[in-house]
């Protein structure tokens, strides 16, 4: 159902981004959907519309936007087990395994997070995020395994959201790479945008994208005759942009083994362990996993804490690399 908010703008609000105040103000949608309103020219300022989030307001200036339900496929049911941590009325921590989509788009309708989520809830999600995507806060990409957190109400999903854009929940990944990152430990700041060969991708930018931050820190290096240089790390993020971990790795000269969009592909070893290399081969996807989850309680107020341990494909080529290089 579409609906029309109206706010006259307060002194202590004078001279800041309407789409911050909107986000204060309205807390049934995220501040990402009132940006992609306001873009599509669902915002007046004193009876002008305006279509620039960023835009200043002044005190005594008249708002008006309208709310507008996205319109999108109907996504069916399907069951599909789901490996659940932590369940109250408020949210859901879930344990995702490799290869499950999160959400459906182009090609996948059927067998994603969402349909199982669907199958199991019904309607008792948080639906922010329009038809396709409720209770889902945040996503992991497909072949990357680990910790989400799903909103049963919009009350939850704003908060939890707005935990994000505020970067205060916390979250780290632990991954393998080909070589060695330098310095050892660190930080990585950049731009990320489309790469602009292929749309599919993202890239490191120096001119434009978004900003993406990721705290990295070398867990162990397994360095050995008979296996190529490999890292264990340890990241965690402090934006949640598309492809972060993967990308600021890549633009560090550390790509995670396994993954096919921006690894290494069909590497030739001149001399390898057949062993390692037969476990190697049967790995499905790059070996990265969201291993910790912390945030503060939509509701309760308390400070939820998750570990997941990591999974089995993961787990045998690290006591693999731990036997041969003791």
């Amino acid at each position: 159902m579409n609906k029309t908010i109206k706010l006259l703008v307060a002194k202590q609000d004078h001279n800041k981004r309407v789409d911050f105040i909107l986000s204060k103000k309205i807390n049934f949608i995220t501040r990402t959907y009132i940006k992609k309103l306001i873009e599509n020219s669902q915002l007046e300022i004193n009876k002008k519309t305006v279509k620039t989030p960023a835009t200043k307001i002044k005190t005594n200036d008249e708002i008006v936007i309208n709310i507008i339900e996205k319109n999108e496929s109907k996504i069916l049911p399907n069951k599909i087990d789901l490996n659940i941590i932590f369940e109250d009325d408020d949210l859901i921590v879930i344990n995702k395994p490799k290869g499950l989509v999160v959400h459906p788009g182009a090609g996948n309708f059927e067998n994603t997070l969402v349909n199982a989520l669907m199958f199991k809830y019904k309607d008792n999600l948080s639906n922010i995020n329009g038809k396709i995507r409720p209770g889902i806060v945040h996503r992991i990409d497909k072949d990357t395994s680990g910790l989400l957190v799903i909103a049963k109400n919009n009350l939850s999903h704003s908060n939890l959201s707005k935990q994000f854009n505020d970067h205060s929940i916390k979250r780290t990944y632990q991954c393998l790479i080909w070589g060695i990152v330098r310095p050892l430990n660190g930080k990585i700041e950049t731009l990320i945008s489309r790469n602009p060969k292929n749309r599919q991708l993202m890239a490191v930018s120096e001119i434009k994208g978004k900003t993406a931050i990721t705290n990295y820190k070398t867990l162990k290096v397994f360095d050995t005759k008979e296996i190529p240089k490999i890292s264990l790390i340890q990241c965690q993020l402090e934006t949640g942009r598309t492809h972060q971990i993967r990308v600021h790795l890549k633009y560090k000269g550390g790509a995670i083994l396994g993954d096919q969009k921006y690894g290494k592909k069909n590497i030739k070893f001149k001399k390898i362990n057949k062993d390692f290399y037969s476990i190697l081969s049967s790995i499905s996807g790059q070996v990265l996993h969201a291993q910790t989850l912390e945030f503060s309680h939509p509701t309760k107020k308390k400070w939820m804490s998750f570990k997941s341990p990591l999974p089995d494909d993961f787990q045998k080529i690290l006591d693999f690399l731990s036997k041969l290089n003791s």
